[in-house]
């Protein structure tokens, strides 16, 4: 992959900028929750997360290290998991009132999938020496 770590970065950025963009809208409470906001908190903050996750993937996709790309790996299948799970939990109906998604929830969606295909296929040479460990 030609264009590995730049690909890499910009999608650790647009996961780290949908995070600030709206994810749903509630037409009950006529507001737009993100992933730093919902009424009352009684979402959670599930934007700290994936900002954590995106400024450790964008740090691992630098390093040239074997074990590097593992944990890159790792961090990228909880981003995974931890998605689906704010996925269901923003846009569940409730009360027959269903959430509009929002144009936020869809870049996160995009930018999570591609840091998975990003890390499952890195650009790493390995030598001799590093294949006897």
């Amino acid at each position: 992959m030609k264009y590995y770590k730049i690909t890499g970065f910009l999608a650790c950025a647009v996961l780290l900028i949908s995070c600030f963009l709206p994810w749903a809208y509630y037409a009950d409470l006529h507001k737009s929750f993100t992933g730093f906001f919902s009424e009352e908190n009684i979402y959670g903050k599930p934007g700290k997360v994936f900002v954590f996750i995106a400024v450790c993937s964008a740090i691992l996709i630098y390093l040239d290290k074997i074990w590097a790309k593992r944990t890159l790996l790792f961090f990228v299948a909880v981003n995974i998991g931890y998605l689906i799970k704010t996925y269901v939990l923003f846009t569940t109906c409730y009360s027959t009132i269903c959430p509009k998604k929002e144009y936020g929830l869809y870049l996160l969606i995009v930018s999570s999938v591609l840091l998975l295909v990003i890390a499952i296929f890195p650009d790493l040479k390995i030598s001799e020496s590093e294949e006897d460990e």
